[in-house]
Parts: C-alpha cells; structure tokens; sequence
C-alpha cells in the first residue's frame, strides 16, 4: 500500500472519520480508522452505532487497505509540517513521511475492523447542507437525556410532500423546525427517528452552501450522503410523541417581543441562579411589559422587557435555562409567545411569516409569594 497526499486534506478526513471512533472498545479495531487506499483514498470510522466514511483526493500507487489507531495516526498527520504526506505500508509495519519528519508505526489486520451497514433505500430526500445543519442545531438542545424512553433520545424526521419536520421532545419542552426539500424518493410520506449523538456528527459534516446532502432511510439504518462523506446510523425504534396532540392550539393571550431583548432581561435576572441555587423565573405579563424576578439564597433580581400586547396580567413561573434555550435557538428577530393559563406550555412561533419554527415550554409552578 503506497499513496501521497496533501497534508491538509488527510487531517481533515482523518478528524471526520475520528468522530465516530470508540474511545475504548473490546474489538481494538474499533478504536482505529480504516484506511482504503483504491481508485480513491477512503477513510472509515465506526463504533458499531454509528459510522462515517470520508473520501480524500491521493495519489494512489499501490493499492491496500489497513487500520490504524486513530489517536496516533491524528496526532502524528497534525504535527507534520505543511506539505505533501508519503504514506508506505509493507504488511503491517507503516512508514509515514513528511518533509523532514518521519514516523515508523504498527497497523492492523483489516479483517478485524467491521463492515458499515448497507443501507436498503426505501425513501430517500434531498436539502441543502446549510438548511438541514441549522435545523439540527435548533432542535437538538431539546433532545432527551433519559434512556427511559429511547426513542426520544433522538429527532423525529418527518417527510410529508415537499417539507422536512424536525422535532425534538425531553418531557419539558418541545423544539420543531420545518424547511422545503429539494426532491424526494419513494412513498408520498414517511418518517424516522435518527439518534441525537449521530445528530450532532451529521451538523458537523454539514457544509456552508446550498450544496444538497441526500437523506436515505433503510429498514434499520439511516444514510446521511454528502458526497465526499456518508454517515450511517442506526434508527431508533418506538412510538415517538404525537407533537401535534401536544401543541395547545387556540391561546388565549399571544403577545410579541423582540427575540434579543427578551434574552437580555431573562440573562440578567438569571445571573443569581445557579446549579446550587435553582429558581423558577417568575414572569407577568402585563399590557406592554413584561416583568420577569426571581429569588435564590444570596438575593432577588427583577426585570422589565417591553412587549406588544397584553398579557392580562398572566403569572408563569419557567425554568431559565429551557426558555433561554428555545429564545436562543428560535430563527427570528421577533417572536410571538402563547399562553392560556399559569399551567398551560408557552408556544414560541415567529412574530410573521411561515411558520418554519415553533417551541414549546412547559410552566414551573410558583411558590405562592
């Protein structure tokens, strides 16, 4: 195995395929990066949930494959100077070169590192990389943590004519994005529960642009298809929550706000909450204003945002970090928040225009004061 590479190029494929590599594994392959050295250089990554497999322009001259520790062969592709990379390989024993530098090191049998899924294309859809990546990083925040329920520790995707629903629930909050597809494969709606760790390894592959990224979805797996790079994730099975049962229609109080002063007020306040010193937010909203104050142990803190419209006076109690968390994520200057009762969610949607975002916050209840 003989090939030449840019070292640019091979530290970039190297630290994409890293990303799906097992820290520690029983099968020590896991923890390498299996390099295929053919018409194109290829570079896979897998810790047997999740992989990704990243193509490189190299000058091939001697075909092969082999698998390397992707710590090792990382750390030493980053420090060789800036200039093109001569990679050998005579049975397992590789020689690495690079101006001056040159590294002597042990790879392993490629027989031990095991295949990627193939995935079957049942539906398949395409969007632009730019679009999907904000989706996911506007959703994923409100992903669960709670193994309980497997299935919502991943984002629902749902395809329906030409439109992509993301939707992430964790029991206090809900966060959807919508967006148009590009084009679409297979039957006229279909949907999919993708893992949040892989979610988060699909945001980063995602390039700037409105380069298209192919979405094919298998009996058991997920293909996530740029065309330098496919990541392959296994599909989470269950019944994810019915979000459109869950979104209380018809509020009886909606008012509007500007997205970056309503953050700024809810920042401050949230200065003397801390891990050790929880405590609900408590907002009313009034004809104009809304007034946000809080208590902890070492003090109080109040606040006043300005707002369109009038709240009737409505006293809610929220946790900090989840309101935050939608209001940061939310693609809009201004918003528009729902309610009906101190104990009804709070809709977040934008002050105009489509729809392509809403979130959900369920209340705190307040002590009496």
């Amino acid at each position: 195995m003989k090939f030449s590479c840019e070292k640019a190029l091979l530290q970039t494929a190297v630290a994409t395929a890293s990303r799906t590599v097992s820290q520690k594994s029983a099968i020590p392959a896991l923890e390498g990066i299996l390099i295929e050295a053919g018409s194109v250089l290829r570079l896979t990554g897998y810790n047997l949930e999740t992989g990704i497999r990243t193509m490189v322009p190299a000058d091939v001259t001697q075909p092969g494959s082999l698998v390397l520790s992707a710590r090792l062969f990382g750390e030493i592709v980053r420090k060789m100077p800036d200039d093109v990379l001569y990679f050998t390989a005579d049975n397992y024993m590789v020689n690495v070169r690079c101006g001056m530098s040159e590294f002597n090191i042990l790879a392993t049998d490629p027989e031990e590192f095991p295949e990627l899924p193939v995935v079957d294309d049942l539906n398949s859809f395409s969007i632009e990389q730019e679009a999907l990546r904000s989706m996911i990083s506007q959703t994923l925040f409100a992903v669960s943590d709670n193994e309980s329920r497997p299935v919502h520790t991943g984002s629902l995707f749902e395809i329906e004519n030409d439109q992509l629903t993301v939707v992430s629930v964790d029991g206090y909050r809900l966060a959807l994005r919508r967006e148009k597809i590009a084009q679409k494969k297979g039957t006229e709606q279909f949907k999919f529960v993708v893992p949040g760790s892989a979610l988060s390894e699909v945001e980063k592959i995602c390039a700037a642009g409105d380069a298209p990224i192919t979405v094919i979805e298998g009996a058991r797996h997920i293909m996530f298809d740029t065309g330098d790079t496919i990541l392959v994730t296994r599909r989470l099975e269950g019944d994810f929550l019915d979000w459109r049962k869950a979104i209380p229609k018809n509020s009886t109080i909606q008012v509007e706000g500007e997205k970056r002063a309503l953050l700024a007020s809810i920042d401050r306040v949230s200065l003397i909450i801390s891990d050790k010193l929880k405590s609900p937010l408590r907002c009313v909203f009034d004809d104009g204003v809304l007034s946000i104050t809080t208590k902890t142990g070492i003090g109080d803190a109040a606040d006043q945002c300005p707002i369109d419209g009038n709240g009737q006076g409505l006293e809610i109690g929220f946790n900090n970090k989840y309101l935050m968390d939608a209001l940061k994520a939310a693609p809009a200057d201004r918003v528009r928040l729902e309610m009906s009762s101190g104990v009804a969610p709070c809709i977040i949607l934008p002050a105009e225009g489509e729809e392509t975002f809403v979130y959900m916050v369920l209340p705190v209840r307040l002590k009496a004061n």
